[in-house]
């Protein structure tokens, strides 16, 4: 099960750089797409891929979609703390609701 948080975890950070990327101004249209942030991001979504792969062969599957959900926490989390982002009161109560939905559905 750490696998898939951490995976869960990676994939975030992957959303971060692209983010990141998505804020700067490129001096061509290549730039945009041929970038180190660009890259990375995908190489972690790539590696997540075959590291889900290989959790949900020893999880089981019913805890895995759960555990995915939290994607969306750990974005918004990173996004305040690295990218000085402010959050709504939706996206706070939209988070609370995945928080309280992941903790009913495992007891």
């Amino acid at each position: 099960m750490f696998i898939l948080f951490a995976a869960t975890f990676f994939s975030a950070g992957s959303q971060i750089l692209l983010k990141q990327s998505a804020r700067k101004e490129y001096p061509s249209w290549i730039y945009e797409y041929l970038n180190w942030r660009v890259i990375t991001a995908y190489a972690i979504s790539f590696a997540v891929l075959f590291a889900n792969t290989y959790a949900y062969t020893k999880v089981d599957m019913r805890f895995g979609p759960v555990i995915d959900t939290f994607t969306y926490v750990f974005v918004m989390v990173l996004s305040y703390v690295l990218l000085k982002e402010r959050f709504t009161k939706g996206q706070l109560i939209g988070n609370l609701i995945i928080i309280a939905g992941v903790l009913i559905y495992t007891m």
